[in-house]
């Protein structure tokens, strides 16, 4: 999933990004959410903070309380795989924005050409994250593009007959069957029962007596059998 995050002070220009990306999104058919922020608040340093696949940061460089250019050091700070493209209607700010050592996408005039220049700057932006490990496929006509890092484990509903993919920021229910997963899935994810994979990168206990793996984030799982438990220690 495609994580647009956006802040900009003024309604109108807040309601544009929105409607360039909704456009954009549309023509491509992959899942995304947009976060929408007017002011770089204690709210916008939560989505900073918090673990989402696939970031894209579409700053404004000026707002009532803060800096977009501190903003994007703060950011960098925490995460170096995310895009940040500025868009601004103060073109003198360019340079300001250059001498910086962080790492930008794009610096767009909100009043020369905006909608042609954000659009490629997102079309970049999905370019470069295809540089990820990642699973992606198609289901009910959207296509999923989950970092394999980003997943602890998967399994089977057998009342819905679909795969659950479970990551730190959600649970993915698609219809897909195992094998079909198995098959996108790379060396750190081990089988330890006839209904589940795990990513064992992610594991940092496992009760071997209990059957019960707890994952870097705290997450546990009990889908260990018998037969595959010798799999996982």
């Amino acid at each position: 999933m495609l994580n647009f995050i956006i802040c900009d002070d003024i309604p109108k220009d807040r309601k544009m990004i929105e409607q360039i990306i909704s456009k954009y999104m549309m023509k491509n058919k992959l899942e995304y959410k947009t976060h929408i922020f007017d002011d770089y608040d204690d709210n916008f340093i939560k989505i900073v903070n918090k673990k989402l696949p696939f970031k894209i940061y579409i700053l404004d460089i000026e707002t009532p309380t803060r800096s977009g250019i501190d903003i994007a050091r703060i950011i960098r700070h925490k995460d170096v795989d995310s895009v940040l493209i500025f868009i601004t209607g103060h073109q003198e700010l360019g340079d300001i924005v250059m001498k910086n050592d962080f790492i930008f996408l794009a610096f767009i005039n909100k009043f020369d050409n905006c909608e042609k220049r954000l659009t490629k700057a997102i079309d970049k932006s999905l370019k470069m994250f295809k540089i990820k490990k990642t699973i992606r496929f198609k289901d009910n006509g959207i296509l999923y593009s989950i970092p394999l890092e980003d997943i602890l484990y998967i399994t089977r509903d057998s009342i819905e007959r679909k795969c659950i993919i479970v990551t730190d920021y959600n649970e993915f229910k698609v219809g897909k069957n195992l094998n079909e997963i198995e098959k996108m899935l790379n060396d750190n994810f081990v089988k330890t029962h006839r209904a589940c994979f795990m990513n064992q990168k992610r594991i940092v206990c496992h009760n071997k007596g209990k059957r019960i793996v707890t994952f870097d984030n705290g997450t546990k799982c009990d889908l260990i059998s018998t037969r595959f438990n010798k799999e996982l220690i």
